[in-house]
């Protein structure tokens, strides 16, 4: 098995396929083999208050959370900007999360500052847990599983390091199982219309525009940060942007850059429309990605990226919110 590493970006050095990344795809699809996700960041909140605490500070109702239910938090900005992400899941006694790749160590020391006088302690746990994703449901054990919303319809497991191997061959029944590369992972997560913070998304980016209101926003919380730009965007609607799977011209041989500029189809010159995020090669679907548009750019407009042609299929509503409007 031939391991070929993704050689830049946040990814850089994990496992970008291991000699068939279509065939990855289809074992992933089948409900077969596991994905490293070795390269992202782990952190751990312990102590009695840490629900509570994590609930008066993300987008999230993490209060009487019961344990193995996973759940996706936000952390925003006071104007409602994203910053942090976790994707996590409360044992009972400690809530363990992974984050994207190098942004762990400022996750974990946003989350220090604001501790004050609770009874929380935060780690970065990322030298000794590797997390490990794959298809099908959580099985039931000892191991610290998370299962959300956003798993892609699987489960990630967050395994010590120097027992990754054991695990495998556990899986594997004595033999490693097929391993299936970032490749196969990120098309089966584009194709989902699952966004990766960071990658699909840029500083100004509000929950509103991704279609992560029902995953990762409880709306009937109490107040946190960042909360006013998302009620309003929800009540009234129209974010000013939203997510689009873009289906890319097959004729291309490279993907777009993470950033590249969307422009209308035959204009290179034309104002920008948005900008791409991920994109991968879909065992079915071909070359996809994930872009951002403007919320008033036509839901049937042809866009153009890097000169590779880019049709549309829109993940979320342009007019999408409560439209709540007084009577006057």
């Amino acid at each position: 098995m031939s391991r070929v590493e993704v050689e830049t970006g946040p990814d850089a050095g994990a496992a970008w396929h291991y000699g068939d990344p279509i065939g990855e795809q289809r074992l992933l699809s089948e409900g077969r083999g596991a994905v490293l996700l070795d390269h992202r960041d782990v952190i751990s909140i312990s102590g009695p208050d840490r629900l509570d605490w994590l609930h008066s500070l993300t987008t999230q109702h993490l209060t009487g959370l019961a344990p193995g239910v996973g759940t996706t938090a936000l952390v925003l900005s006071p104007q409602g900007h994203v910053e942090h992400v976790l994707y996590g899941v409360d044992d009972g006694d400690v809530f363990w999360a992974h984050t994207e790749p190098g942004r762990g160590a400022a996750l974990v020391e946003w989350l220090q500052r604001m501790v004050f006088m609770r009874r929380v302690e935060v780690a970065l746990r990322t030298p000794e847990l590797a997390v490990v994703w794959q298809p099908g449901p959580a099985p039931a054990g000892h191991r610290i599983v998370r299962a959300g919303a956003d798993s892609l319809g699987g489960h990630e497991s967050f395994i010590p390091r120097d027992h990754v191997t054991e695990f495998l061959g556990l899986l594997g029944d004595g033999e490693k199982p097929p391993l299936a590369g970032l490749w196969a992972f990120e098309a089966l997560r584009i194709a989902a219309g699952v966004p990766r913070i960071f990658v699909d998304t840029d500083a100004r980016t509000i929950p509103n525009e991704l279609g992560v209101i029902e995953v990762a926003v409880h709306l009937d919380k109490g107040c946190y940060r960042g909360q006013e730009t998302v009620a309003r965007v929800h009540t009234l609607g129209r974010p000013p942007r939203r997510l689009v799977l873009l289906h890319l011209d097959g004729s291309m041989e490279e993907l777009p850059a993470v950033g590249a500029e969307l422009r209308p189809a035959g204009q290179p010159d034309g104002r920008a429309l948005g900008f791409v995020g991920s994109s991968s090669r879909h065992h079915e679907l071909g070359p996809i990605a994930l872009g951002l548009v403007k919320r008033n750019t036509p839901v049937d407009a042809t866009l153009e990226v890097a000169g590779i042609a880019a049709a549309q299929e829109p993940l979320v509503d342009p007019e999408v919110g409560l439209h709540i409007r007084p009577k006057l």
